[in-house]
Protein backbone atom coordinates (compact mmCIF):
# COMPACT_ATOMS: atom_id res chain seq x y z
CA UNK A 1 0.00 0.00 0.00
CA UNK A 2 2.87 2.36 0.75
CA UNK A 3 4.32 1.73 -2.71
CA UNK A 4 0.97 2.50 -4.34
CA UNK A 5 0.63 5.72 -2.33
CA UNK A 6 4.16 6.82 -3.23
CA UNK A 7 3.46 6.12 -6.91
CA UNK A 8 0.25 8.15 -6.75
CA UNK A 9 1.87 11.07 -4.91
CA UNK A 10 4.85 11.18 -7.27
CA UNK A 11 2.40 11.39 -10.14
CA UNK A 12 0.70 14.45 -8.64
CA UNK A 13 3.92 16.43 -9.11
CA UNK A 14 3.88 15.76 -12.87
CA UNK A 15 0.18 16.07 -13.75
CA UNK A 16 0.13 19.89 -14.26
CA UNK A 17 3.64 20.22 -15.65
CA UNK A 18 3.11 19.73 -19.40
CA UNK A 19 0.48 20.72 -21.92
CA UNK A 20 -1.95 18.16 -23.32
CA UNK A 21 -0.38 16.23 -26.21
CA UNK A 22 -2.25 15.20 -29.36
CA UNK A 23 -2.08 11.42 -28.90
CA UNK A 24 -2.88 11.82 -25.21
CA UNK A 25 -6.25 13.29 -26.20
CA UNK A 26 -7.17 10.89 -29.04
CA UNK A 27 -9.59 8.93 -26.85
CA UNK A 28 -11.93 11.97 -26.74
CA UNK A 29 -12.54 11.96 -30.51
CA UNK A 30 -15.98 10.28 -30.32
CA UNK A 31 -17.07 12.38 -27.31
CA UNK A 32 -16.41 15.97 -28.39
CA UNK A 33 -16.94 18.02 -31.53
CA UNK A 34 -15.79 17.54 -34.20
CA UNK A 35 -16.60 13.91 -33.43
CA UNK A 36 -14.84 11.16 -35.33
CA UNK A 37 -14.07 7.45 -35.06
CA UNK A 38 -12.65 4.76 -37.31
CA UNK A 39 -15.70 2.53 -36.90
CA UNK A 40 -19.14 3.13 -35.38
CA UNK A 41 -21.78 0.47 -34.92
CA UNK A 42 -25.34 1.51 -35.63
CA UNK A 43 -28.06 -0.10 -33.55
CA UNK A 44 -31.48 1.32 -34.34
CA UNK A 45 -31.20 5.09 -34.11
CA UNK A 46 -28.11 4.95 -31.88
CA UNK A 47 -24.46 4.94 -32.88
CA UNK A 48 -21.77 3.30 -30.76
CA UNK A 49 -18.13 4.11 -31.57
CA UNK A 50 -16.11 0.90 -31.34
CA UNK A 51 -12.71 1.83 -32.78
CA UNK A 52 -10.73 5.07 -32.71
CA UNK A 53 -8.25 3.68 -35.22
CA UNK A 54 -7.87 0.32 -36.88
CA UNK A 55 -5.81 -0.96 -33.94
CA UNK A 56 -7.07 1.31 -31.13
CA UNK A 57 -10.42 0.71 -29.44
CA UNK A 58 -12.73 2.96 -27.47
CA UNK A 59 -12.39 1.34 -24.05
CA UNK A 60 -10.69 4.44 -22.64
CA UNK A 61 -13.38 6.57 -24.31
CA UNK A 62 -16.01 4.53 -22.49
CA UNK A 63 -14.24 5.11 -19.16
CA UNK A 64 -14.02 8.87 -19.64
CA UNK A 65 -17.50 9.50 -21.03
CA UNK A 66 -19.19 9.79 -17.59
CA UNK A 67 -16.15 11.57 -16.12
CA UNK A 68 -16.30 14.33 -18.74
CA UNK A 69 -20.04 14.71 -18.21
CA UNK A 70 -19.53 15.16 -14.46
CA UNK A 71 -16.23 17.06 -14.27
CA UNK A 72 -15.78 18.56 -17.72
CA UNK A 73 -12.44 18.38 -19.52
CA UNK A 74 -8.97 19.53 -18.57
CA UNK A 75 -5.51 18.42 -17.59
CA UNK A 76 -6.34 16.96 -14.18
CA UNK A 77 -9.40 14.95 -15.18
CA UNK A 78 -7.50 13.59 -18.20
CA UNK A 79 -4.46 12.40 -16.27
CA UNK A 80 -5.66 11.57 -12.77
CA UNK A 81 -7.72 8.46 -13.69
CA UNK A 82 -4.83 6.92 -15.63
CA UNK A 83 -2.48 7.58 -12.72
CA UNK A 84 -4.98 5.75 -10.50
CA UNK A 85 -5.00 2.88 -12.99
CA UNK A 86 -1.20 2.77 -12.74
CA UNK A 87 -1.33 2.69 -8.94
CA UNK A 88 -3.89 -0.12 -9.06
CA UNK A 89 -1.65 -2.10 -11.42
CA UNK A 90 1.18 -1.79 -8.87
CA UNK A 91 -1.12 -3.28 -6.20
CA UNK A 92 -2.22 -6.14 -8.48
CA UNK A 93 1.41 -6.81 -9.40
CA UNK A 94 2.11 -7.28 -5.69
CA UNK A 95 -0.80 -9.72 -5.36
CA UNK A 96 0.37 -11.65 -8.41
CA UNK A 97 3.99 -12.00 -7.28
CA UNK A 98 2.92 -12.95 -3.76
CA UNK A 99 0.94 -15.91 -5.09
CA UNK A 100 3.69 -17.05 -7.49
CA UNK A 101 6.97 -16.19 -5.74
CA UNK A 102 6.12 -15.30 -2.15
CA UNK A 103 6.01 -12.20 0.01
CA UNK A 104 9.64 -11.11 -0.42
CA UNK A 105 9.48 -11.02 -4.20
CA UNK A 106 6.09 -9.32 -4.07
CA UNK A 107 7.28 -6.49 -1.84
CA UNK A 108 10.49 -6.00 -3.82
CA UNK A 109 8.67 -6.07 -7.14
CA UNK A 110 5.92 -3.61 -6.29
CA UNK A 111 8.41 -1.16 -4.73
CA UNK A 112 10.60 -1.22 -7.85
CA UNK A 113 7.58 -0.87 -10.15
CA UNK A 114 6.21 2.05 -8.14
CA UNK A 115 9.54 3.89 -8.43
CA UNK A 116 10.15 3.14 -12.12
CA UNK A 117 10.43 6.52 -13.90
CA UNK A 118 9.13 5.47 -17.31
CA UNK A 119 6.29 3.42 -15.82
CA UNK A 120 5.22 6.43 -13.78
CA UNK A 121 5.44 8.97 -16.59
CA UNK A 122 3.76 6.82 -19.22
CA UNK A 123 0.92 6.26 -16.75
CA UNK A 124 0.52 9.96 -15.97
CA UNK A 125 0.59 11.19 -19.57
CA UNK A 126 -0.69 7.95 -21.19
CA UNK A 127 -0.27 9.00 -24.81
CA UNK A 128 0.54 5.38 -25.80
CA UNK A 129 -1.97 4.56 -24.44
CA UNK A 130 -0.53 2.02 -21.99
CA UNK A 131 -2.13 2.47 -18.55
CA UNK A 132 -5.14 0.25 -19.26
CA UNK A 133 -2.90 -2.29 -21.01
CA UNK A 134 -0.82 -2.69 -17.86
CA UNK A 135 -3.88 -2.91 -15.64
CA UNK A 136 -5.67 -5.48 -17.81
CA UNK A 137 -2.70 -7.76 -18.52
CA UNK A 138 -1.44 -7.72 -14.93
CA UNK A 139 -4.99 -8.22 -13.68
CA UNK A 140 -5.65 -11.00 -16.19
CA UNK A 141 -2.49 -12.85 -15.19
CA UNK A 142 -3.40 -12.55 -11.51
CA UNK A 143 -6.90 -13.91 -12.16
CA UNK A 144 -5.54 -16.90 -14.09
CA UNK A 145 -3.15 -17.72 -11.24
CA UNK A 146 -6.09 -17.58 -8.84
CA UNK A 147 -8.00 -19.92 -11.17
CA UNK A 148 -5.16 -22.45 -11.16
CA UNK A 149 -4.64 -22.32 -7.41
CA UNK A 150 -8.34 -22.49 -6.54
CA UNK A 151 -9.77 -24.35 -9.55
CA UNK A 152 -12.59 -21.79 -9.78
CA UNK A 153 -13.77 -21.30 -13.33
CA UNK A 154 -15.07 -17.80 -12.69
CA UNK A 155 -11.46 -16.61 -12.32
CA UNK A 156 -10.59 -18.25 -15.64
CA UNK A 157 -13.49 -16.41 -17.27
CA UNK A 158 -12.59 -13.09 -15.66
CA UNK A 159 -8.91 -13.38 -16.60
CA UNK A 160 -9.60 -14.20 -20.24
CA UNK A 161 -12.19 -11.42 -20.41
CA UNK A 162 -9.54 -8.98 -19.14
CA UNK A 163 -7.17 -10.15 -21.89
CA UNK A 164 -9.94 -9.65 -24.43
CA UNK A 165 -10.55 -6.10 -23.20
CA UNK A 166 -6.83 -5.44 -23.53
CA UNK A 167 -6.96 -6.52 -27.18
CA UNK A 168 -9.90 -4.21 -27.83
CA UNK A 169 -8.16 -1.36 -26.03
CA UNK A 170 -5.09 -1.81 -28.22
CA UNK A 171 -4.69 -4.59 -30.75
CA UNK A 172 -0.94 -4.42 -30.16
CA UNK A 173 -1.77 -6.23 -26.93
CA UNK A 174 -1.45 -9.33 -29.10
CA UNK A 175 2.30 -8.97 -28.60
CA UNK A 176 2.01 -9.50 -24.86
CA UNK A 177 -0.80 -12.05 -25.08
CA UNK A 178 1.12 -14.28 -27.47
CA UNK A 179 4.26 -13.88 -25.37
CA UNK A 180 2.42 -14.88 -22.20
CA UNK A 181 0.79 -17.84 -23.97
CA UNK A 182 4.05 -19.21 -25.35
CA UNK A 183 5.83 -18.72 -22.02
CA UNK A 184 3.00 -20.58 -20.26
CA UNK A 185 3.28 -23.49 -22.69
CA UNK A 186 7.02 -23.75 -22.16
CA UNK A 187 7.21 -23.18 -18.41
CA UNK A 188 3.80 -24.20 -17.10
CA UNK A 189 2.74 -27.08 -19.35
CA UNK A 190 2.23 -29.57 -16.47
CA UNK A 191 0.04 -27.05 -14.65
CA UNK A 192 -1.97 -26.39 -17.81
CA UNK A 193 -2.54 -30.10 -18.36
CA UNK A 194 -3.70 -30.49 -14.77
CA UNK A 195 -6.61 -28.09 -15.27
CA UNK A 196 -7.29 -28.56 -18.98
CA UNK A 197 -10.75 -29.63 -20.13
CA UNK A 198 -12.98 -28.90 -23.11
CA UNK A 199 -15.35 -27.01 -20.86
CA UNK A 200 -12.57 -24.70 -19.70
CA UNK A 201 -11.25 -24.26 -23.24
CA UNK A 202 -14.73 -23.09 -24.25
CA UNK A 203 -14.98 -20.79 -21.23
CA UNK A 204 -11.61 -19.23 -22.07
CA UNK A 205 -12.43 -18.82 -25.77
CA UNK A 206 -15.89 -17.36 -25.20
CA UNK A 207 -14.82 -14.87 -22.55
CA UNK A 208 -11.71 -13.80 -24.47
CA UNK A 209 -13.86 -13.15 -27.54
CA UNK A 210 -16.46 -11.37 -25.40
CA UNK A 211 -13.83 -8.92 -24.15
CA UNK A 212 -12.47 -8.39 -27.67
CA UNK A 213 -15.93 -8.38 -29.30
CA UNK A 214 -15.81 -4.77 -30.61
CA UNK A 215 -12.45 -5.52 -32.25
CA UNK A 216 -13.87 -8.70 -33.78
CA UNK A 217 -16.95 -6.87 -35.07
CA UNK A 218 -14.78 -4.21 -36.67
CA UNK A 219 -12.55 -6.75 -38.40
CA UNK A 220 -15.53 -8.79 -39.60
CA UNK A 221 -17.06 -5.63 -41.10
CA UNK A 222 -13.83 -4.43 -42.72
CA UNK A 223 -12.35 -7.71 -43.86
CA UNK A 224 -9.53 -7.64 -41.32
CA UNK A 225 -8.98 -3.90 -41.14
CA UNK A 226 -6.65 -4.17 -38.16
CA UNK A 227 -4.02 -6.09 -40.10
CA UNK A 228 -4.38 -4.19 -43.39
CA UNK A 229 -1.89 -1.34 -43.43
CA UNK A 230 -0.68 -1.84 -39.84
CA UNK A 231 1.83 -4.63 -40.20
CA UNK A 232 4.81 -3.98 -42.42
CA UNK A 233 7.88 -6.07 -41.86
CA UNK A 234 11.09 -4.36 -40.78
CA UNK A 235 14.28 -6.18 -39.82
CA UNK A 236 17.00 -3.54 -40.07
CA UNK A 237 16.19 -1.63 -36.88
CA UNK A 238 16.97 -4.29 -34.27
CA UNK A 239 19.91 -2.41 -32.67
CA UNK A 240 17.95 0.84 -32.34
CA UNK A 241 14.90 -0.93 -30.90
CA UNK A 242 17.04 -2.93 -28.49
CA UNK A 243 18.62 0.33 -27.35
CA UNK A 244 15.16 1.79 -26.76
CA UNK A 245 14.29 -1.15 -24.51
CA UNK A 246 17.52 -0.58 -22.60
CA UNK A 247 16.82 3.16 -22.30
CA UNK A 248 13.31 2.41 -21.04
CA UNK A 249 14.67 -0.02 -18.46
CA UNK A 250 17.26 2.56 -17.34
CA UNK A 251 14.55 5.24 -17.11
CA UNK A 252 16.14 7.64 -19.60
CA UNK A 253 13.97 6.94 -22.63
CA UNK A 254 11.81 10.07 -22.27
CA UNK A 255 14.54 12.62 -21.64
CA UNK A 256 14.52 15.09 -24.51
CA UNK A 257 11.10 13.81 -25.64
CA UNK A 258 8.76 14.96 -22.92
CA UNK A 259 10.98 17.89 -22.05
CA UNK A 260 13.43 20.19 -23.78
CA UNK A 261 17.08 20.21 -22.84
CA UNK A 262 18.72 23.20 -21.13
CA UNK A 263 20.27 24.51 -24.34
CA UNK A 264 16.85 24.59 -26.07
CA UNK A 265 15.20 26.93 -23.58
CA UNK A 266 15.63 30.69 -24.05
CA UNK A 267 14.11 31.57 -20.68
CA UNK A 268 14.66 28.70 -18.25
CA UNK A 269 12.54 28.99 -15.14
CA UNK A 270 14.10 29.27 -11.73
CA UNK A 271 12.66 27.40 -8.71
CA UNK A 272 9.62 29.15 -7.26
CA UNK A 273 9.33 27.52 -3.84
CA UNK A 274 11.30 25.52 -1.30
CA UNK A 275 10.22 22.19 -2.76
CA UNK A 276 11.42 23.14 -6.23
CA UNK A 277 14.67 24.52 -4.82
CA UNK A 278 15.29 21.24 -2.99
CA UNK A 279 14.64 19.30 -6.19
CA UNK A 280 17.07 21.48 -8.17
CA UNK A 281 19.77 21.26 -5.49
CA UNK A 282 19.41 17.48 -5.26
CA UNK A 283 19.67 17.20 -9.03
CA UNK A 284 22.83 19.31 -9.07
CA UNK A 285 24.36 17.52 -6.08
CA UNK A 286 23.83 14.08 -7.64
CA UNK A 287 25.20 15.15 -11.02
CA UNK A 288 21.84 15.30 -12.84
CA UNK A 289 21.54 11.49 -13.21
CA UNK A 290 19.92 10.40 -16.47
CA UNK A 291 19.76 6.65 -15.90
CA UNK A 292 19.16 4.22 -13.04
CA UNK A 293 20.73 0.86 -12.16
CA UNK A 294 17.95 -1.41 -13.39
CA UNK A 295 19.90 -2.72 -16.39
CA UNK A 296 22.57 -4.03 -14.02
CA UNK A 297 19.83 -5.46 -11.82
CA UNK A 298 18.31 -7.36 -14.75
CA UNK A 299 21.73 -8.73 -15.72
CA UNK A 300 22.27 -9.79 -12.10
CA UNK A 301 18.85 -11.45 -12.00
CA UNK A 302 19.66 -13.55 -15.05
CA UNK A 303 22.93 -14.66 -13.44
CA UNK A 304 21.35 -15.35 -10.04
CA UNK A 305 18.31 -17.21 -11.37
CA UNK A 306 19.89 -20.71 -11.31
CA UNK A 307 20.87 -20.16 -7.66
CA UNK A 308 17.61 -18.60 -6.53
CA UNK A 309 15.40 -21.66 -6.27
CA UNK A 310 12.94 -23.36 -8.58
CA UNK A 311 10.11 -20.82 -8.25
CA UNK A 312 12.40 -17.88 -8.98
CA UNK A 313 14.08 -19.68 -11.89
CA UNK A 314 10.71 -20.47 -13.45
CA UNK A 315 9.56 -16.86 -13.05
CA UNK A 316 12.74 -15.53 -14.66
CA UNK A 317 12.39 -18.03 -17.51
CA UNK A 318 8.71 -17.17 -17.94
CA UNK A 319 9.39 -13.41 -18.07
CA UNK A 320 12.32 -13.87 -20.45
CA UNK A 321 10.27 -15.91 -22.93
CA UNK A 322 7.15 -13.74 -22.69
CA UNK A 323 9.11 -10.50 -22.97
CA UNK A 324 11.33 -11.85 -25.73
CA UNK A 325 8.40 -12.97 -27.87
CA UNK A 326 6.57 -9.67 -27.38
CA UNK A 327 9.68 -7.59 -28.08
CA UNK A 328 10.56 -9.60 -31.21
CA UNK A 329 7.14 -8.85 -32.68
CA UNK A 330 7.51 -5.12 -32.16
CA UNK A 331 11.08 -5.33 -33.44
CA UNK A 332 10.01 -6.77 -36.80
CA UNK A 333 7.06 -4.35 -37.17
CA UNK A 334 7.78 -1.13 -39.05
CA UNK A 335 7.15 1.93 -36.91
CA UNK A 336 6.98 -0.05 -33.67
CA UNK A 337 9.46 -0.61 -30.87
CA UNK A 338 11.41 2.59 -31.41
CA UNK A 339 9.63 4.58 -28.71
CA UNK A 340 9.05 4.21 -24.97
CA UNK A 341 5.29 3.90 -25.41
CA UNK A 342 5.93 0.58 -27.19
CA UNK A 343 8.78 -0.84 -25.11
CA UNK A 344 6.97 -0.03 -21.83
CA UNK A 345 4.24 -2.47 -22.89
CA UNK A 346 6.64 -5.23 -21.78
CA UNK A 347 6.33 -4.03 -18.19
CA UNK A 348 6.18 -5.34 -15.49
CA UNK A 349 7.93 -8.46 -16.85
CA UNK A 350 11.54 -7.19 -16.37
CA UNK A 351 10.80 -6.14 -12.80
CA UNK A 352 9.10 -9.45 -12.03
CA UNK A 353 12.28 -11.25 -13.11
CA UNK A 354 14.46 -8.95 -11.01
CA UNK A 355 12.28 -9.27 -7.93
CA UNK A 356 11.95 -13.06 -8.19
CA UNK A 357 15.67 -13.68 -8.69
CA UNK A 358 16.93 -11.40 -5.92
CA UNK A 359 14.23 -12.49 -3.47
CA UNK A 360 14.94 -16.17 -4.18
CA UNK A 361 18.67 -15.66 -3.75
CA UNK A 362 18.13 -13.78 -0.49
CA UNK A 363 16.30 -16.78 0.98
CA UNK A 364 19.56 -18.75 0.69
CA UNK A 365 21.26 -16.29 3.07
CA UNK A 366 19.14 -16.99 6.11
CA UNK A 367 18.21 -14.07 8.34
CA UNK A 368 20.72 -11.81 6.62
CA UNK A 369 18.87 -12.33 3.36
CA UNK A 370 16.05 -9.96 4.27
CA UNK A 371 18.48 -7.14 4.94
CA UNK A 372 20.49 -7.93 1.82
CA UNK A 373 17.34 -7.80 -0.31
CA UNK A 374 16.23 -4.59 1.39
CA UNK A 375 19.61 -3.01 0.63
CA UNK A 376 19.44 -4.01 -3.05
CA UNK A 377 15.89 -2.71 -3.43
CA UNK A 378 16.82 0.51 -1.63
CA UNK A 379 19.80 1.18 -3.91
CA UNK A 380 17.77 0.42 -7.03
CA UNK A 381 14.82 2.46 -5.79
CA UNK A 382 16.96 5.49 -4.97
CA UNK A 383 18.58 5.35 -8.42
CA UNK A 384 15.08 5.40 -9.95
CA UNK A 385 13.93 8.28 -7.74
CA UNK A 386 16.96 10.36 -8.71
CA UNK A 387 16.14 9.92 -12.42
CA UNK A 388 12.52 10.84 -11.70
CA UNK A 389 13.78 13.96 -9.96
CA UNK A 390 15.81 14.82 -13.07
CA UNK A 391 12.62 14.66 -15.12
CA UNK A 392 10.87 16.88 -12.59
CA UNK A 393 13.69 19.43 -12.56
CA UNK A 394 13.81 19.50 -16.37
CA UNK A 395 10.05 20.01 -16.63
CA UNK A 396 10.22 22.88 -14.14
CA UNK A 397 13.24 24.51 -15.72
CA UNK A 398 12.63 23.90 -19.44
CA UNK A 399 8.98 23.01 -19.87
CA UNK A 400 7.77 20.51 -22.44
CA UNK A 401 8.90 19.76 -25.96
CA UNK A 402 6.77 21.03 -28.84
CA UNK A 403 4.43 18.02 -28.57
CA UNK A 404 3.88 18.72 -24.86
CA UNK A 405 3.98 22.51 -24.93
CA UNK A 406 1.95 24.55 -22.45
CA UNK A 407 1.39 27.08 -25.25
CA UNK A 408 -1.66 24.97 -26.14
CA UNK A 409 -3.47 26.57 -23.18
CA UNK A 410 -3.17 30.26 -24.24
CA UNK A 411 -3.88 29.16 -27.81
CA UNK A 412 -7.15 27.60 -26.65
CA UNK A 413 -8.04 30.80 -24.77
CA UNK A 414 -7.19 33.03 -27.75
CA UNK A 415 -9.31 30.98 -30.15
CA UNK A 416 -12.22 30.89 -27.70
CA UNK A 417 -12.26 34.72 -27.75
CA UNK A 418 -11.73 35.04 -31.50
CA UNK A 419 -15.28 34.39 -32.63
CA UNK A 420 -13.98 32.26 -35.51
CA UNK A 421 -16.48 30.46 -37.72
CA UNK A 422 -13.96 27.73 -38.40
CA UNK A 423 -10.43 26.99 -37.16
CA UNK A 424 -8.26 25.03 -39.58
CA UNK A 425 -5.41 23.15 -37.89
CA UNK A 426 -2.67 22.95 -40.48
CA UNK A 427 -0.16 20.80 -38.60
CA UNK A 428 -0.17 17.71 -36.41
CA UNK A 429 -0.43 18.23 -32.67
CA UNK A 430 -3.11 20.93 -32.63
CA UNK A 431 -6.63 19.66 -33.32
CA UNK A 432 -7.12 16.78 -30.88
CA UNK A 433 -5.69 18.55 -27.85
CA UNK A 434 -7.67 21.73 -28.62
CA UNK A 435 -10.84 19.65 -28.93
CA UNK A 436 -10.28 18.20 -25.47
CA UNK A 437 -9.25 21.46 -23.77
CA UNK A 438 -12.17 23.39 -25.27
CA UNK A 439 -14.65 20.63 -24.42
CA UNK A 440 -15.52 20.47 -28.11
CA UNK A 441 -16.67 24.09 -28.27
CA UNK A 442 -14.15 25.34 -30.85
CA UNK A 443 -15.20 24.98 -34.53
CA UNK A 444 -12.14 22.91 -35.41
CA UNK A 445 -11.38 21.60 -38.89
CA UNK A 446 -8.69 19.30 -40.23
CA UNK A 447 -6.22 21.29 -42.31
CA UNK A 448 -3.65 18.64 -43.17
CA UNK A 449 -5.21 17.53 -46.45
CA UNK A 450 -4.38 19.10 -49.80
CA UNK A 451 -7.57 20.62 -51.26
CA UNK A 452 -8.56 21.68 -54.79
CA UNK A 453 -8.03 25.35 -55.62
CA UNK A 454 -11.73 26.23 -55.65
CA UNK A 455 -12.20 24.85 -52.12
CA UNK A 456 -9.16 26.78 -50.90
CA UNK A 457 -10.56 29.97 -52.46
CA UNK A 458 -13.94 29.42 -50.78
CA UNK A 459 -12.35 28.85 -47.38
CA UNK A 460 -9.92 31.75 -47.72
CA UNK A 461 -12.63 34.18 -48.82
CA UNK A 462 -14.24 34.20 -45.36
CA UNK A 463 -12.18 36.28 -42.89
CA UNK A 464 -13.93 34.47 -40.03
CA UNK A 465 -12.00 31.33 -40.93
CA UNK A 466 -8.78 31.16 -38.93
CA UNK A 467 -5.72 29.00 -39.48
CA UNK A 468 -3.42 27.65 -36.79
CA UNK A 469 0.07 26.30 -37.47
CA UNK A 470 3.28 25.75 -35.63
CA UNK A 471 5.91 28.38 -36.22
CA UNK A 472 8.64 27.42 -38.67
CA UNK A 473 11.08 26.25 -35.98
CA UNK A 474 8.54 23.89 -34.42
CA UNK A 475 6.58 22.55 -37.40
CA UNK A 476 5.95 18.81 -37.35
CA UNK A 477 4.94 18.66 -41.03
CA UNK A 478 6.73 21.75 -42.36
CA UNK A 479 5.30 21.43 -45.87
CA UNK A 480 1.62 21.77 -44.90
CA UNK A 481 1.42 25.43 -43.84
CA UNK A 482 3.40 26.79 -46.84
CA UNK A 483 1.14 24.71 -49.08
CA UNK A 484 -1.95 26.49 -47.70
CA UNK A 485 -0.34 29.91 -48.08
CA UNK A 486 0.72 29.15 -51.66
CA UNK A 487 -2.72 27.79 -52.55
CA UNK A 488 -4.31 30.91 -51.07
CA UNK A 489 -1.96 33.13 -53.06
CA UNK A 490 -2.82 31.24 -56.24
CA UNK A 491 -6.50 31.99 -55.54
CA UNK A 492 -5.76 35.71 -55.03
CA UNK A 493 -5.51 35.79 -51.22
CA UNK A 494 -2.72 36.82 -48.91
CA UNK A 495 -2.17 35.51 -45.39
CA UNK A 496 -2.57 38.00 -42.56
CA UNK A 497 -0.93 37.10 -39.27
CA UNK A 498 -3.16 37.71 -36.27
CA UNK A 499 -1.20 36.35 -33.33
CA UNK A 500 1.87 34.44 -32.27
CA UNK A 501 1.35 32.23 -29.23
CA UNK A 502 4.37 31.56 -27.03
CA UNK A 503 4.82 29.07 -24.22
CA UNK A 504 5.66 30.17 -20.69
CA UNK A 505 9.37 29.74 -21.45
CA UNK A 506 9.54 32.31 -24.24
CA UNK A 507 9.35 30.03 -27.28
CA UNK A 508 7.02 31.16 -30.09
CA UNK A 509 5.15 27.88 -30.75
CA UNK A 510 1.95 28.70 -32.68
CA UNK A 511 0.90 31.26 -35.24
CA UNK A 512 -2.68 32.23 -36.03
CA UNK A 513 -3.60 33.86 -39.34
CA UNK A 514 -6.40 34.36 -41.84
CA UNK A 515 -6.58 35.24 -45.51
CA UNK A 516 -7.51 38.52 -47.16
CA UNK A 517 -7.72 39.51 -50.79
CA UNK A 518 -4.46 40.89 -52.07
CA UNK A 519 -4.35 44.64 -51.60
CA UNK A 520 -7.30 44.72 -49.18
CA UNK A 521 -6.97 45.10 -45.41
CA UNK A 522 -9.36 43.22 -43.16
CA UNK A 523 -10.02 44.87 -39.79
Amino acid sequence: MAACVVFFLLGQAFIPRLGIEDDESLFAMPLLQPRSAEYTLRVGHSHFPLMLMSYLGTLKTLVFNPLFKIFGTGVWITREPMLLAGALSVWIFYLLLRRVCGERAAVAGCVLLALDSCYLLTSVFDWGPVALQHLLFTGGAYLLVRFYQGRRDRFLAAGCFAFGLALWDKALGEWMLSGLALAALVVCLPEIRAVLSWKRVKIAAVTLCAGALPLLIYNAATGGGTMHGNFKRETDQFPQKALMFVNTLRGQGLLGYLTDEDWQTPRPREPENAWQEASAELDEWTGQPRYNLMLWALAGALLLAPLAGRAALRMVLFCTIAGGVAWFQMAITAGAGGSVHHSILLWPLPLAAIAAAFAGASERLGRAGVWALAAVVAVLGVSCLLVTNTYYRMMLRNGGSVAWTDAINPLNQYLARSGAEAVYCVDWGILDNLRLLSHGKLPLRVGLDELPGDEVAQIASDPANLFVAHTTDFAVFPQVNPRWIQAGAAAGFQSQELATISDSYGRAIFEVYRFRREGRQVP
